[in-house]
């Protein structure tokens, strides 16, 4: 009996030993990251657009910080996209529309109720405003964590940083069957992008204008969910450099695609209009 019960504690305790063993294995190799494989800018540009979330319209509720210096705001809205045709952002502050925009691929105009003013304008009148070259197709690549669509591509340089894929461009021009003005003939951009290495999408991206030396668009995702069989990131952070640096952190919710939609917007007849 004795002989018996020694054999059962060797036993037992061989098996404890290799539980133990097997566990600390397993926890060592989940530890242990494969490297990355070197891909080319062709094959990670391909994996980009079939990861791209795709849309006919878009809608969505956000909350947002604004820091702009000293300045600290915080306030909340709707976004609604019909995709390369307009953009209509509504802005609350504690549950009361303080603006409204409508942004078009020619057009610009807001309506603000909290003093009762208004502006119509273009593109050049926000471009002669920020002292940049931005155009709707950028605002909207980054508002969506998409790449900007019509520009060129075949110029990216593949690399690995960190635990990403990184796509760089030296000069990044709009495709020529896409200029409508001479001015957008000029519209170059140094531009990287980070890609994610198991899901390839988005996680950070940014532009900045060749002749602008001090403008820059920096945008990161975070947080993706899936919406319909892509993904999609729920928190966003721009950062904007130029004379001054402005930060804004954006939490989507209630992210809708593919449904009918409206865009109201009625400027009242006793608002002020406001020159660009």
């Amino acid at each position: 009996m004795k002989q018996r019960m020694t054999q059962l504690t060797r036993w037992m305790f061989l098996v404890f030993t290799g539980i133990l063993l097997f566990s600390a294995c397993t926890t060592h190799r989940n530890l242990i990251k494969k490297p990355i494989k070197e891909e080319g800018a062709d094959y990670l540009f391909r994996k980009l657009k079939e990861r791209e979330l795709q849309f006919a319209t878009f809608s969505a509720r956000f909350s947002a910080d604004y820091q702009n210096g000293n300045q600290k705001y915080a306030f909340s809205g709707q976004i609604r996209i019909q995709k390369d045709t307009l953009i209509w952002l509504s802005l609350s502050v504690m549950g009361i529309e303080g603006m409204r925009l409508m942004i078009s691929q020619d057009s610009i105009k807001y309506i603000n109720r909290l003093n009762d003013t208004y502006l119509t304008g273009d593109w050049d009148d926000l471009n002669r405003f920020l002292h940049t070259h931005i155009e709707y197709d950028i605002l909207q690549s980054f508002l969506i964590g998409n790449d900007i669509s019509f520009y060129e591509d075949g110029k990216f340089k593949a690399s690995i940083d960190k635990d990403e894929y990184k796509l760089s461009a030296a000069a990044r021009m709009k495709m020529k069957k896409y200029i409508r003005k001479q001015e957008d003939a000029v519209n170059v951009f140094v531009q990287n992008i980070w890609l994610n290495p198991q899901t390839f999408k988005i996680t950070r991206a940014d532009v900045k204008e060749l002749r602008k030396d001090n403008m820059k668009l920096d945008a990161t995702y975070s947080s993706f969910e899936s919406i319909g069989n892509l993904l999609f990131p729920r928190e966003m952070t721009y950062q904007i450099t130029a004379e001054n640096r402005i930060m804004v952190d954006v939490k989507f919710s209630r992210i809708t695609i593919d449904e009918p939609m409206k865009f109201p917007f009625k400027i009242p007849d006793n608002f002020t209009p406001i020159r660009p």
